[in-house]
């Protein structure tokens, strides 16, 4: 499996080697400062369930919340009474609320089930008021919950396709407030750079300047840059509807190695030097086993069999020669080097930490 690995980030190692630094969008870059997703969340019921709600005595807040809502519909319920539902289900409820939003427009809605519900497949979402960070009530969402699974259970047996315990209404909500932005007010827009780069937002710099005119854009750092633009909202949209269409040269991104320690995933970017080092790997492996021993007394002597247990333990210890790196200047240059050690992915994990404690790497480590 290490062989394959490494022959795939051979090839992929040519090919990033060999091309070249691609040109990219502003909208691909960069984001309008102000213009931005808002989150929403509520908290509701979901009614209509065959037999698959909470069990209500295990989870009373699911009762607290029929018997609120049954009382602001005119229903009181005795004091005392113990509610035991099978069709009801506490859930939270969350969307996205996009930029530019108006009153009177739909949004998709997830639910997701809080309490013990074994399925939220035929349910009912009631209307729920879903709040912002401010607290205020910016979308109202109701509607049938689509679950995109099934299942069934007999006689302690279960089958399940899916996830069962959270769906999505779409459409499911409607905008009751909108969220204000600083794009139609007057004065400077700004662009913040989804990465932070000072090459990236110097070359952003210069292509808006060649299309619009010296001065149109000015970098106040690596990531944010100055835009005078018109004052007009009419003029403002076509102003940037044509920034966002402008090519810019991209940089070479920094030398940065991606290691994923539960899966054993090893990625690389282009950037990623290394210098001449010589490795040697090897493997060390303990295996303990154990077998029961039986002791049998003789007939008729009185004495009790016992069991006791008989560990074996082997170390072996398989060492590797010494292998000069010869290094690289290009990312193909390192993957033939890294295969020649012949070691798997969870092996070049340790071997990459290791050269770049020795000075050998010139890439940023990070796992994840």
């Amino acid at each position: 499996m290490g062989r394959r690995l490494f022959s795939l980030l051979l090839a992929l190692g040519i090919c990033l080697s060999s091309a070249q630094v691609l040109a990219a969008r502003v909208k691909d870059l960069a984001n309008v400062q102000g213009v931005r997703n808002n989150q929403l969340v509520g908290y509701g019921l979901v009614v209509g369930l065959d037999g698959t709600g909470d069990q209500t005595t295990q989870t009373p807040f699911t009762t607290q919340s029929l018997m609120s809502m049954l009382s602001n519909l005119g229903i009181n319920i005795p004091p005392g009474t113990r509610l035991q539902l099978k069709n009801v289900a506490a859930v939270m409820v969350t969307a996205t609320l996009p930029p530019f939003a108006q009153p009177g427009q739909p949004l998709d809605v997830t639910v997701s089930s809080m309490g013990n519900a074994k399925s939220l497949r035929g349910g009912t979402l009631l209307l729920t008021p879903l709040k912002g960070l401010d607290g205020q009530v910016y979308a109202m969402a109701q509607g049938s919950v689509s679950v995109g699974g099934a299942g069934a259970s007999a006689a302690g047996s279960r089958a399940q396709i899916n996830h069962l315990s959270a769906g999505r209404i779409p459409g499911g909500a409607t905008v009751e407030r909108d969220v204000p932005t600083p794009f139609a007010d007057e004065g400077m827009l700004r662009l913040e750079l989804t990465t932070a780069d000072f090459s990236t937002a110097r070359a952003m710099v210069d292509a808006i300047n060649r299309s619009f005119g010296p001065g149109t854009a000015t970098a106040l750092d690596g990531r944010v840059v100055e835009l005078r633009a018109p004052a007009s909202p009419n003029a403002r949209v076509a102003f940037m509807a044509q920034i966002e269409d402008l090519e810019v040269a991209g940089s070479r991104a920094p030398a940065r190695v991606v290691i994923n320690a539960r899966t054993g995933s090893v990625v690389m970017n282009q950037s990623v030097r290394l210098a001449p080092v010589a490795v040697a790997h090897g493997n060390l492996s303990v295996t303990v086993s154990a077998a029961p021993v039986i002791s049998q007394p003789a007939p008729f002597s009185g004495g009790q069999t016992v069991v006791t247990g008989q560990a074996d333990i082997e170390v072996k210890q398989s060492g590797g020669p010494i292998v000069h790196l010869d290094g690289g200047a290009q990312l193909a240059d390192v993957v033939k080097a890294l295969n020649l050690l012949g070691a798997t992915p969870q092996d070049l994990i340790s071997i990459l930490q290791a050269l770049k404690t020795a000075g050998a790497l010139t890439a940023e480590l990070e796992i994840i």
